[in-house]
């Protein structure tokens, strides 16, 4: 079944398809939105059950393969350490993120000129920054002006409170004469374009039913339908169809009810994330683009990146706040620049964690060997729950061709689509940098008073931050997307999620992919005229 033509096709709900539809509605171009996924309401979330924690571990788990839900697909990561988290639904990934917002610094766009490996961006922070600051207006970003240790900021509400868990690593930072900085978080910490403030559920990632957390189903999106984008749900795209002349012309794609359709536009935009759009441009070979839609390269796929993020924790005599408020209240960067002195290149960021509530506790605990069955459980768990202190290096994942997602041979979701397959492993490089990451981290907890140290580092949940599929570039034999997210393939294909990123930095990438989606529709807006010469 054929629909009637729309000017935009969006592929993709999430954070990056939300502010393109958002950014082109006032062109009054007529827009329609695709999300393979459904609204989340808010009652629907699991803290308006007793059971919220346990969920995470089922129905509202991070990851697809675990999750398994309706308008989830299978992903092939045998060949990964790390694995792969997302949320296909209106929101995407900022349904169940932790809402920490910091931004690529400047040297993020520099590596090559700065430290000869990976490549330059053909932007920098500068071109960005107009937009990180309207993204900010509208999501909404609570935190504190003045870090030294990153470009001037501000904030549209206060930080969040630092309560006992993040006071106690503040005063270790203290000791040890090191850098740390309030979180800039996408959490209301007062009223704010009728979001209320946070009350400390304790229960962000798995959603936060309250609406204190911007996720831009409750931000972008009903800014974006009120301006008339349409979105339409449960909508999975098979594959993006061309025309003799090597222009898109639409998407095929099943609805609801399992039923093809297929949907004309004058142009396409992507916004399916790192995993997804490498994917679906892949599942959209043809005569004219055997190797996959705006593959000429041979990078759709290549270059994955997602970010190495090792915990580190202990446990302290003092009763902490794990459980009750957000999860990231402090960072710290003073590791985040390359150091000449030491043996890896480029850096990290430490992300200082609230830690958990009681059931992640126990099931955690006891999986690691700290938590044993028998005449001393219960006396054991009293020791750990709310006395723990949790550490994230979030470090930064240098571009390799041979970190890539392809097509699974076999593996299909539940409409028959290739599956994707991941095929990722950790740089020497990047295991430098997490053993100093780790060996940090450690320093911290001790001087916190903490015992019982534990590291992660035989197996990694990627955060969700999946990024450099199809890079951002001058050169169409090194890059997919040009310095405005035009695919160098076909003229009217847009790419604006993380798959465009040319390097990963060590920070949490939802600011910098949503700042990218607006900095791209602005360019769209500059160039109506001739987009597509």
């Amino acid at each position: 079944m054929t629909q009637e033509i729309v000017d935009v096709l969006i592929i993709g709900a999430g954070a990056s398809g939300a502010a393109v539809a958002w950014s082109l509605a006032d062109t009054r171009m007529r827009i329609l939105c695709l999300e393979q996924g459904d609204w989340v309401k808010p009652q629907d979330y699991p803290s308006h059950r007793r059971d919220w924690e346990s969920r995470r571990f089922g129905d509202f788990a991070i990851h697809p393969n675990q999750r398994r839900g309706r308008a989830d697909y299978p992903i092939n990561e045998d060949n990964s350490l790390m694995k792969v988290a997302n949320f296909n639904g209106v929101g995407g990934g900022t349904v169940m993120y932790t809402a920490h917002f910091p931004r690529l610094h400047p040297s993020d766009f520099r590596v090559r000129s700065l430290d000869g490996v990976a490549d330059d961006w053909p932007i920098d922070y500068d071109t960005l920054a107009p937009f990180y600051a309207e993204n900010d207006r509208v999501m909404g970003v609570s935190g504190l002006a003045g870090d030294p240790s990153i470009p001037p900021q501000s904030a549209q509400m206060p930080p969040l409170p630092l309560g006992r868990t993040a006071t106690c690593y503040a005063r270790a930072m203290n000791k040890l004469g090191w850098h740390w900085w309030p979180s800039f978080s996408t959490i209301a910490t007062t009223e704010y374009e009728g979001r209320p403030a946070c009350i400390n559920l304790g229960s962000c990632t798995p959603g936060c039913a309250q609406g204190a957390k911007a996720s831009t189903d409750i931000t972008y999106w009903p800014q974006a339908i009120r301006a008339g984008v349409e979105l339409r749900t449960g909508c999975r795209v098979r594959e993006i169809t061309t025309n003799a002349q090597g222009m898109a012309t639409g998407a095929i794609y099943y609805d609801a009810d399992g039923i093809e359709q297929f949907q004309p536009a004058e142009m396409v935009i992507l916004a399916c994330n790192g995993i997804g759009t490498p994917r679906l441009l892949l599942n959209s070979a043809s005569p004219s683009f055997p190797d996959g839609l705006a593959n000429s390269s041979g990078l759709v796929g290549r270059n994955l990146m997602l970010h190495p993020w090792p915990f580190v924790g202990g446990y302290v005599e003092e009763r902490m706040d794990g459980g009750h408020g957000p999860i990231v209240t402090l960072y710290s960067k003073q590791f985040y620049e390359t150091d000449p002195a030491r043996d890896f290149l480029r850096g990290y960021m430490l992300q200082f964690s609230r830690a958990t509530a009681t059931v992640n506790e126990a099931v955690t605990s006891a999986a690691a060997g700290r938590l044993p069955w028998g005449e001393a459980h219960h006396r054991v768990f009293r020791s750990l729950a709310f006395h723990r202190l949790q550490i994230g290096v979030a470090c930064e994942d240098l571009p390799e061709e041979h970190n890539r997602v392809t097509l699974d041979p076999v593996l299909k979701d539940s409409n028959g689509i290739p599956a994707p397959r991941i095929d990722y492993t950790i740089s020497p490089n990047s295991w430098r940098m997490m053993e100093h990451g780790i060996a940090r981290a450690e320093e911290i907890l001790a001087a916190a008073g903490a015992t019982n140290l534990y590291a992660s580092r035989s197996e990694f949940n990627s955060p969700g931050h999946l990024l450099g599929t199809a890079r951002m570039g001058t050169d169409p034999a090194r890059s997919v997307v040009n310095r405005w997210g035009r695919c160098h393939d076909v003229k009217n294909l847009f790419i604006v999620d993380g798959s465009i990123f040319v390097t990963s930095g060590g920070v949490n990438p939802t600011s910098t992919i949503q700042a990218l989606a607006l900095y791209i529709a602005d360019q769209i807006k500059q160039r109506l005229a001739t987009l597509f010469d």
